[in-house]
């Protein structure tokens, strides 16, 4: 926002130095970017954060001004005369699409004389960085600046049928705008109609087809409330941005819109001559709903702050800021924020209110303010885990976006068939999914990794993915995704280094699963605790081809909330054992349907409680010597006491248990 010196002036006494100004309007939020000297002028900018709309004009900048020195605020009371005849006489508005606009005004001057500004309009428009054009549209854009409620001024005579209607755009509707370029519109973006065309876009731009011209007799004034949501889409997905778009998109001040109106109705009719129809076409402006009543503990500002003001001191700031009191009592205040502030919502809202005009420098910086401990959600801290297990084993953290492209929610969606949410408008060219699994994401960084001389990256991304449910806002779940070389039994380590991490002696179980992307023989679920903890497997070559991918790419996507409902974040203790171990090598041959988890099972089950470890070797296939459809699986079994030296005797006997125990249910045969 560029502010002008002399501009000031008009609406508060400037007595102090430009450089004192600057430095404390920064010090209450307004940070001070530069000045520079316009003619006879001081253009000072400053940063206005995106929740104090009310400072996008110079009567906001003058109320702070106001407060942080104690000095009354001028404002105008515009009163422009009204004559006949009556405005309905001469134009009619009707509003469509209430939720896209919440109200729309328009008063109507006939007779003007359209000319260059006066010295002095042009000179604050200057000083504000805004072109000169004529004095009827610089009076709008003069209004703006001073209020911060953009207002469009059209040519009556060129509105077809004399009558204004805001609606939704129509499907690829065509519209040029005064920037003399040609747009199309989607439904959605609010367009200001007459009866055949598009004239304007609401919240954004005018059109060339009504704007203002030397020989313009007849002016229609827009004042209007337009919702921020919808004009910052159009603003975006058109590359459409604009002075007033801006303003549109943080909300302006339901209360000032006539007020605005009124305002440009009288600096047009000193300016450029003419008589205002009496009256005003005022659509949807129903009174705006009581704002609720906050109330200020003054208790809390010593806990806050650290400081005690006195009660009168406090209340002079609130309510030199707009706010209203509705009850005073001896620990308590209770107020109405003004219109204006539409950032005003809470008690601490308030309390950072008396803290940046009190002076964030009146506050001692070795105040006591008393501290409380926070406390670490559970989930957050098995995220640190999951990261510490990942990184330590060489992942690298992903970051990705979270809307994909049409194929590539397609290619894999193991958590649901609901088809995918969908964007308005993609956020990136092509991407409007709302994606599902955050494998392709990871495959997809994989490949740009790959075509950057990075052959084997191994990814993970913690992320939430959007799981569609009928007639309701979507399953926000957290998944845990991995992605790495084709080394499918690798990863599947990883995993469980991960479960061992969060609860030690839990173990993974695999059970077949089919899933898009990945290869039926090299693929499974995986369980935790008798749930689902996820899926994992190598990417099939048709997957990697749709990728581009050059190397195999093995992948694991996983629930978080599986996981920490496992997890074991009370720091557990257990002590080694210092007792020698006994190992022993086991070979089976089982038939090849034969998976290394079911058998992993059954050793677990089997092996009694001096079982310490089971750790696979190898599978090796030897038809000649085995027979057709037959594999070895090799694994070694460690056995230790905790409480004395194991025997030899009672090692073998626990292994020859295991032995029979996989002889019986998986027809496993001992290879001596």
């Amino acid at each position: 926002m560029i502010v002008s010196w002399n501009w000031l002036k008009d609406y508060v006494g400037l007595d102090m130095s430009p450089a004192e100004l600057e430095q404390r309007l920064s010090m209450a939020g307004l940070n001070h970017e530069g000045t520079h000297a316009v003619g006879d002028d001081l253009a000072i900018e400053l940063e206005v954060t995106s929740n104090r709309p009310d400072c996008l004009g110079h009567l906001g900048i003058a109320r702070e001004v106001a407060v942080l020195w104690q000095r009354p605020l001028e404002v105008p009371r515009p009163e422009p005369v009204e004559t006949r005849p009556s405005i309905e006489q001469l134009a009619s508005v009707q509003l469509e699409c209430p939720e896209l606009c919440p109200r729309y005004t328009a008063r109507v001057i006939r007779g003007v004389h359209v000319g260059p500004s006066p010295a002095w309009l042009a000179n604050r428009l200057r000083t504000a960085g805004v072109g000169v054009i004529n004095h009827v549209v610089d009076v709008t854009n003069y209004v703006m600046l001073e209020c911060g409620q953009p207002l469009h001024a059209f040519d009556l005579a060129r509105l077809d049928g004399r009558q204004i209607i805001v609606r939704s755009a129509r499907e690829n509707e065509p519209f040029l705008a005064i920037d003399h370029r040609a747009y199309t519109l989607q439904p959605g973006m609010c367009v200001i109609a007459d009866a055949s065309r598009a004239v304007a876009l609401g919240g954004v731009m005018g059109g060339v087809d009504s704007e203002v011209s030397e020989t313009t007799t007849e002016l229609l004034i827009e004042a209007a409330e337009f919702a921020p949501l919808p004009v910052r889409s159009t603003a975006r997905h058109l590359r459409l941005h604009s002075p007033s778009s801006y303003r549109f998109e943080r909300g302006v001040d339901p209360e000032g819109v006539d007020w605005a109106s009124r305002r440009a109705c009288q600096l047009i009719l000193e300016l450029a001559g003419g008589q205002l129809a009496a009256g005003c076409l005022d659509v949807g402006g129903r009174q705006p709903p009581q704002r609720p009543a906050i109330v200020l503990r003054l208790a809390q500002l010593k806990r806050v702050l650290g400081i005690d003001l006195p009660q009168q001191r406090v209340r002079d700031i609130l309510t030199a800021l707009g706010n209203r009191e509705t009850g005073v009592h001896q620990d308590t205040i209770t107020l109405v924020p003004p219109s204006w502030r539409l950032d005003l919502s809470r008690e601490i809202d308030l309390i950072e209110e008396v803290a940046r005009i009190h002076g964030y420098d009146q506050i001692p910086e070795d105040v006591g303010v008393a501290m409380v401990p926070s406390h670490r959600s559970d989930q957050d801290r098995v995220i640190d885990k999951v990261r510490q297990v990942l990184t330590a084993a060489g992942f690298h953290e992903a970051i990705t976006p979270s809307v994909v492209t049409e194929e590539w929610s397609a290619c894999c969606s193991p958590w649901t068939s609901a088809e995918p949410y969908r964007t308005s408008w993609p956020m990136l060219r092509g991407a409007d999914r709302l994606r599902r699994s955050l494998i392709p994401s990871l495959l997809g960084t994989r490949q740009v990794n790959e075509s950057l001389a990075n052959p084997d990256p191994s990814l993970f991304e913690i992320a939430r993915v959007y799981l569609p449910r009928a007639g309701e806002l979507p399953q926000e779940e957290t998944l845990v995704a991995l992605c790495s070389g084709g080394d499918f039994r690798a990863l599947k380590g990883v995993v469980e280094s991960m479960v061992e991490r969060l609860h030690a002696g839990l173990a993974v179980q695999a059970e077949n699963a089919q899933v898009d992307l990945l290869d039926p023989a090299a693929s499974c679920q995986l369980r935790l605790n008798g749930q689902t903890l996820g899926y994992l497997g190598l990417v099939h070559a048709a997957a990697r081809k749709q990728f581009g991918l050059r190397q195999p790419a093995a992948v694991a996507e996983l629930k978080l909330a599986a996981l920490c409902q496992v997890a074991l974040l009370v720091p557990q203790y257990q002590p080694l054992s210092p007792y020698p171990a006994v190992t022993y090598d086991v070979n089976l041959v089982v038939e090849e349907p034969v998976r290394w988890a079911e058998l992993a099972r059954t050793v677990r089950r089997s092996g009694g409680p001096h079982l310490e470890d089971l750790i696979y070797r190898e599978t090796y296939r030897d038809p000649q010597r085995d027979g057709p459809g037959k594999k070895r699986l090799l694994f070694s079994l460690t056995f230790r006491a905790r409480d004395r030296t194991l025997t030899g005797g009672e090692a073998e006997t626990a292994r020859d248990g295991i032995v029979a125990a996989c002889r019986q249910e998986h027809a496993a045969t001992l290879l001596a």
